[in-house]
């Protein structure tokens, strides 16, 4: 099988990463985690797996894979709180982005990777049913490898 070349815009998120984020609901609390992005399944998918040590925070897992005839990217969701959401990615050419814009929890989540690639930034802001956008986790990426 080829690899999907259409992913190759997360290249630069291949590997681990030692994370540390906050959440505007929990103020003044650090959030230790790990984060890895590999390809799988010989390249057709690349998946995320984020395990924060704060057991607030669900480990979870996403696949990103590709529309080969309209070019879009998708990022399936999931996370051991049963949690299951579809996000649709936007390459930059800083980094990326996933969003979704459901009625009951709209979110989205901007990754921007350093130059260099040894860090990223990630920011992310939600709206909850008849609110207005607010911030949500926010995490600061270091290449563990």
């Amino acid at each position: 099988m080829k690899p999907n070349t259409a992913l190759s815009h997360l290249d630069r998120a291949i590997g681990a990463w030692t994370v540390t984020g906050s959440h505007p609901y929990l103020p003044g609390r650090a959030l230790p985690g790990r984060v890895t992005f590999e390809r799988i399944e010989q390249g057709a998918f690349i998946r995320m797996h984020s395990k924060m040590d704060d057991l607030e925070f669900p480990e979870g897992v996403a696949l990103f894979g590709t529309d080969g005839d309209d070019g879009t990217c998708t990022m399936l969701y999931f996370d051991e709180r049963g949690v299951a959401r579809r996000y649709d990615v936007v390459f930059h050419d800083d980094g990326f982005s996933w969003s979704r814009n459901a009625p009951k929890l709209a979110q989205t989540f901007r990754v921007t990777i350093a130059p260099d690639g040894r860090t990223m930034n990630g920011e992310g802001r939600m709206k909850k049913e008849g609110a207005e956008w607010e911030a949500d986790l926010s995490l600061s990426y270091v290449r563990a490898t």
